[in-house]
């Protein structure tokens, strides 16, 4: 099976392509998308529809651009991984969360030690928890296993199972 897996979360570290590189290394079916990553870009993203005085407008429409894409994107994948960064409040990642749990999305929080307790209810309808992209990445190959009865189907026509 092949999975698309949303990557949602902070844009200021290498965690991403960490993700991306360990899941091309050992060649694992799984596909990724994420958000615009250009900070400078997200936020000025209302400003297509016309500029605005007040920065709560100029904020007001750039958000629901980004979440048309955020939404979208996150009804199309498999899995979503989230990831909290440790400099800034990243309250729109929470959202996401949230989007996934309206969506019933399985989702993967990704985060250091220091945050578990400001995290505890996104963490707790999460399926996993890891503090690392390498466990991340190990979780995406166990997920994507092949079992040997499916092999076996496939191969000879008949199955271990009754």
């Amino acid at each position: 099976m092949h999975y698309r897996i949303y990557l949602s979360g902070e844009i200021h570290s290498s965690w991403r392509d960490e993700i991306i590189t360990g899941c091309t290394n050992l060649n694992l079916p799984v596909s990724f998308f994420s958000a615009i990553d250009d900070h400078e870009a997200s936020d000025n993203a209302g400003e297509i529809l016309g500029a605005e005085e007040k920065q709560f407008w100029k904020d007001h429409k750039s958000a629901k651009i980004n979440v048309l894409r955020t939404k979208t994107m996150i009804q199309k994948a498999d899995i979503v991984i989230i990831r909290f960064g440790e400099k800034y409040k990243q309250w729109n990642v929470a959202f996401d969360a949230g989007i996934c749990t309206a969506l019933n999305k399985p989702y993967i929080t990704l985060h250091s030690e220091e945050l578990i307790h400001p995290l505890k209810e996104v963490d707790a309808a999460s399926l996993a928890w890891a503090t690392s992209t390498s466990q991340i990445v190990e979780i995406l190959e166990y997920t994507t296993r092949k079992q040997f009865y499916f092999i076996l189907y496939l191969t000879f026509g008949f199955s271990i199972l009754k």
